[in-house]
């Protein structure tokens, strides 16, 4: 699967590493790993750049072209956005991972105060950081977990009603933003820190989505296993993002939107009316684990 996996050895002077998935986006990939370096987020040896078999051979160019000390990794086939964090995780050996997109770049290193909250708070598993857009504005980055309701608002005309509008507003904790950390269903992976124990006990990204909902699904499972989820309002990361997602149900990456949803609520229970309690999503998880056990228990093995 993996053209170039390189291993390496704990460094207990480093306690954050970086992992940035490419596809198809030499230019962007580029110019986050030009941040990092420029801001000493993390060290070179410390950024691991994935390429998930881009047809376009970004892949070997970046290669050729990262800085000296960037470790690539080359996989063979495109697994989605979560198998190629869990082969970037695979090879870091710190005990925090900054999970990053290739459109995002920092203008400051505040990261120290991600660190910190990690040392401080042992039952912390994921931290989400601040997006901006690149004239300021907020993307509104932690969210409540969807009811159905919230999809609606979310993703039709009916949204701009005024019921419909401040469920909006609720789902996207408009008012936590100021500066001191808050706790949130789940962040976006656009821009995000794990706790690397976290991550491996709670069975790292599902690969079983190629794109969309992975990080909902992480934080769910994190809530499961008694992590906590904050979002840090102080760390800012510019985020010059194009929502594919939203250019319609019908189109491509609608479609993947949908189909990512379908895994989630099928695992985590579908919330007809109202947001689903942390509690009823555990107890929704454990079941879907004991139903796909039985079935994987009860096929047939076939003789070698």
């Amino acid at each position: 699967m993996i053209e170039s996996l390189p291993t390496g050895l704990p460094d207990p002077n480093c306690s954050l590493g970086v992992v940035i998935v490419n596809y198809q986006t030499f230019d962007l990939t580029m110019q986050c790993v030009a941040s990092l370096l420029e801001h000493g987020i993390a060290k070179a040896e410390h950024i691991v750049v994935v390429d998930n078999h881009s047809p376009d051979q970004s892949g070997a160019r970046l290669d050729q072209s990262l800085p000296q000390g960037v470790v690539r990794v080359l996989s063979k086939v495109n697994g989605g956005f979560g198998a190629g964090v869990n082969l970037g995780v695979q090879v870091l050996k710190t005990d925090l991972v900054l999970v990053l997109n290739p459109d995002t770049t920092f203008l400051r290193n505040k990261i120290d105060v991600v660190r910190r909250l990690f040392d401080q708070r042992p039952r912390l598993g994921v931290v989400g950081l601040k997006l901006i857009n690149p004239d300021g504005s907020l993307q509104y980055s932690a969210r409540r977990f969807y009811s159905l309701p919230d999809i609606v608002a979310r993703r039709t005309a009916l949204g701009k009603l005024g019921p419909l509008r401040r469920l909006e507003r609720s789902h996207l904790l408009i008012r936590k933003w100021r500066e001191e950390p808050f706790e949130a269903d789940w962040v976006m992976g656009t821009g995000f820190v794990v706790r690397r124990h976290a991550f491996e006990q709670v069975g790292r990204m599902d690969e079983g989505y190629f794109l969309y909902f992975e990080e909902v699904d992480l934080c769910a499972r994190m809530w499961a296993h008694g992590w906590r989820v904050l979002a840090v309002p102080e760390v800012e990361l510019v985020h010059d993002h194009q929502r594919a997602s939203g250019a319609g149900i019908l189109s491509p990456s609608g479609k993947t939107h949908l189909r990512s949803m379908v895994r989630f609520f099928a695992k985590f229970g579908v919330p007809w009316f109202r947001r689903p309690s942390r509690y009823r999503m555990a107890i929704a998880l454990a079941r879907w684990r004991q139903s796909a056990q039985a079935g994987r228990l009860s096929k047939p093995q076939h003789e070698g």
